[in-house]
């Protein structure tokens, strides 16, 4: 598939997968004319990658660890990098759940002073 095709199907810009394509994140081969041509199985990589990101992964670490994904082979190194990326990201998740419940008692705080009819210039002190 050509390169607009992948960023559609995958939801991410051109600019997205040339840079992924630079940081050795993804690979395209070349047409005689030098458009990109991507495998079918370049959706779920590039989608992978968002996660990743998304997760606070750098690129560097991405492409170290993306081996491991497609082999299912690892070193001992490459399993304490996944470990300790699943470790940092079991510590996010516990913090935005704090915050969930967090903005969950400000709402639910806020509900309750609308139906009081609570003034919203009045906060008390916390």
């Amino acid at each position: 598939m050509r390169i607009g095709e992948l960023a559609v199907k995958a939801g991410v810009s051109v600019r997205a997968l040339r840079y992924y394509e630079e940081q050795g994140l993804l690979g395209a081969d070349r047409t005689p004319s030098g458009q990109r041509t991507y495998p079918d199985g370049a959706v779920d990589r590039v989608v992978l990658v968002q996660q990743l990101y998304a997760a606070g992964l750098s690129s560097r670490r991405i492409l170290e660890l993306l081996p491991c994904v497609y082999t299912g082979y690892a070193t001992p190194q490459t399993l304490a990098l996944l470990a300790s990326e699943r470790d940092r990201i079991d510590t996010q998740i516990t913090g935005l759940a704090a915050t969930r419940d967090r903005l969950d008692a400000v709402i639910a705080a806020a509900t309750a002073s609308v139906t009081d009819g609570c003034t919203p210039n009045h906060y008390p002190e916390s």
